[in-house]
């Protein structure tokens, strides 16, 4: 979840609770014509807003100031909307509605299907959107995906990859930045898009890029930072990561120039998307056309709060699905995207989640789609009908979080010095083992002492994302040193190492955050959202002092690429070919037979020991050849029986 608990509930007005109950009579508009429509004839403008007894549009030079240089009284049409149409070209003019309700005006706003903006977001802009279409982009598409499993993603701030003076990138923070080819640090080695395409990740998942609220994109010569998860316009993008956010078209120009650069480059792009809750409550766009609709609401007639970020959105609601739906397939189609990480995706409803991902294949098979499965409260929408974890065996291949692997590494993230696996805590073996078979039914998994869920909740490995640390709460590097603050540096490398060797060499979809692979640390924040590029921006010098890390991590993506036996397809295939060895204490070791997954090792062995101490393991017979990652012993023999692994480490034989 994130924990951009702002103070976005202090004045949330009340819902009538007979108001609540006549949503349901709302009427359902159908067509797929909301919004602006541009062409060089005309523009056509279409807002539902049911319950208005009138609606104007309203006409700028500018995106923000002004007076209006014309005023349009909409006409009432079918099924709840409104209508308007301006002859002409009037490519580069601003927009914005208001309505009368019950006798009163609401504020102006643009509409919440608005595709292009002029800065701050405070009106739509109308464009004709190949203007923003860069050389080529006809041609752009991502790499296909053949499995999800076979996606290591590496999750990234925009602002975050570049801002630092280290970076050696010309446009810092800014969309174009990571376009940059060719950039190095101050010692020389690749930074920003050379080093992603380097490390060899297959998916960069961007934190949020729609345009958001927070940062005030007329005052970009001060210090500003936010990670977004305040969503203001859904279907355009954040003008601050732009280099002109006045401009409604530069900011989504640049964007494509960065998807078409990432594609050319091998990358596919994962876009976070915020759809269970605004910035905005009462002053929201959604809720200044039709109040009330698009929220839940308590029994007592408040907007309800499952996100703590002051309301929720009803996904449940056939307009509120509607604008989902058709907001994920805009960026799909406009913007090529990849994929698309759902926050606190437990707040939405399965139906919803399902009808999206079946409507998204149609239009791109391999999509990947993944999101946290919880919420950050109690929600008036029964638990049954949650997109939440536990009942991720009926998405419809939407991966969930898997927490219980994530602590079972580190150690609870609410808990600063709460000690993990790999931090030396006894007892998370079985935790462990169950991240290894990516949360799927396992004959020798014992369910009654995984730190979190007491039965397997997915079907398939695709459906869980393993993952050791994100963007949320303390980042591996920092979490190790809270809650081991006796070893030494060296000691919580190698802690830092085995945490990633888990990860990649687990079940399931494999996660990683930016900066991670050359240990990363945010100074101890625990939730950074807001603060600033003094904690937040990735230290490039890192990449230098800790390059035997990296080495490592790269090597560890190369070995999960190269072998099917780290990324299978079926619940069925993990439970008949990986079978666990009887360890002691703080160890986890386990065979996969490789040869009926068509791997070219036809038996592995993995040991990961998380005790401060080397321990002897005994192999299964016959002979065994040690595969050595950077850092490690090379083996130029076979051997047999027991073998000796290294304390706080992952070793791997095969045959």
């Amino acid at each position: 979840m994130n924990k951009v608990l702002m103070l976005i509930g202090l004045l949330i007005p009340f819902i009538t609770k007979s108001q609540s109950v006549k949503f349901d009579n709302y009427p359902v508009y159908i067509d797929t014509d909301l919004g602006q429509q541009y062409t060089p004839q005309q523009s056509f403008f279409r807002v539902w807003s049911p319950t208005a007894a009138e609606v104007e549009l309203r006409l700028y030079k500018e995106g923000i100031g002004g007076e209006a240089i014309q005023t349009i009284s909409m006409k009432k049409s079918r099924s709840g909307t409104w209508t308007a149409s301006l002859k002409g070209d009037q490519q580069g003019k601003f927009y914005a509605f208001r309505v009368k309700i019950k006798g009163e005006w609401s504020q102006e706003v643009p509409d919440p299907y608005a595709k292009a903006v002029g800065v701050n977001g405070r009106r739509g802009m109308i464009t004709d959107l190949k203007l923003t279409n860069p050389a080529g982009w006809e041609k752009d598409k991502g790499i296909p995906l053949k499995n999800a499993t076979d996606a290591i993603i590496y999750e990234l701030h925009i602002r975050d990859a570049s801002i630092a003076t280290n970076s050696g990138i010309k446009n810092k923070g800014k969309f174009l930045g990571l376009t940059e080819k060719g950039t190095v640090n101050n010692d020389g080695l690749s930074t920003g898009l050379d080093h992603i395409k380097d490390l060899g990740v297959t998916h960069v998942h961007i934190l949020p890029l729609y345009d958001f609220y927070s940062v005030d994109e007329t005052k970009l010569d001060k210090p500003q930072y936010n990670w977004g998860y305040d969503p203001l316009n859904y279907n355009t993008t954040e003008g601050s990561y732009s280099t002109n956010p006045y401009d409604g078209l530069s900011r989504i120009r640049e964007f494509k120039e960065m998807v078409k650069t990432f594609h050319a480059n091998g990358l596919n792009i994962v876009m976070d998307v915020v759809y269970n809750h605004t910035m905005l409550t009462g002053d929201s766009y959604f809720n200044q056309l039709v109040p009330g609709y698009y929220y839940r609401q308590t029994p007592q007639g408040k907007f309800s709060n499952a996100t703590a970020c002051g309301n929720e959105t009803a996904s449940e609601r056939p307009m509120v699905r509607k604008f989902m739906l058709e907001s994920l397939k805009y960026w799909v189609k406009e913007y090529h995207i990849d994929g698309f990480r759902f926050d606190l995706m437990g707040v939405h409803d399965i139906e919803t989640m399902n009808i999206i991902a079946k409507e998204l294949r149609k239009i791109k098979p391999d999509i990947l789609l993944y999101g946290e499965g919880w919420t950050a409260g109690a929600s008036p929408l029964a638990e049954t009908k949650r997109a939440v974890k536990k009942y991720a065996y009926r998405l419809d291949n939407i991966a969930v979080f898997s927490d219980d692997i994530r602590d079972g590494i580190k150690g609870s993230v609410f808990v600063n010095d709460e000690k993990g696996f790999t931090s030396g805590r006894p007892g998370m073996e079985e935790s462990i083992k169950f991240g290894v078979v990516a949360s799927t039914k396992h004959p020798q998994v014992d369910y009654r002492k995984v730190n979190y869920s007491k039965a397997s909740y997915a079907v398939n490995p695709s459906s869980t994302v393993t993952y050791a640390e994100c963007h949320d709460n303390h980042v591996l590097w920092d979490k190790l040193a809270l809650s081991a603050p006796t070893a030494t540096e060296a000691e919580r490398k190698e802690m830092h190492k085995l945490a990633l060797s888990i990860v990649l060499t687990s079940q399931g979809i494999s996660f990683l955050h930016a900066g991670t692979e050359f240990l990363r640390s945010k100074k101890g924040s625990e939730n950074s959202f807001d603060a600033g590029d003094s904690i937040n921006a990735v230290d490039w010098s890192l990449k230098t002092k800790n390059k035997d890390v990296f080495e490592y991590v790269k090597a560890l993506i190369q070995l999960r690429k190269e072998h099917p036996a780290f990324r299978m397809q079926t619940g069925k295939q993990v439970a008949d070919n990986i079978r666990f060895l009887k360890t002691g204490d703080g160890i986890v070791a386990y065979t996969i037979n490789g040869r009926l997954i068509k791997d070219k090792w036809n038996k592995i062995v993995m040991i990961y020991n998380g005790n401060a101490h080397k321990v002897e393991i005994n192999l299964p017979a016959g002979e065994w050849e040690k595969y050595s990652l950077p850092g490690q012993e090379l083996s130029s023999h076979q051997v047999k029986n027991s073998v000796i692994a290294e304390a706080r480490s992952c070793t791997i034989f095969y045959q």
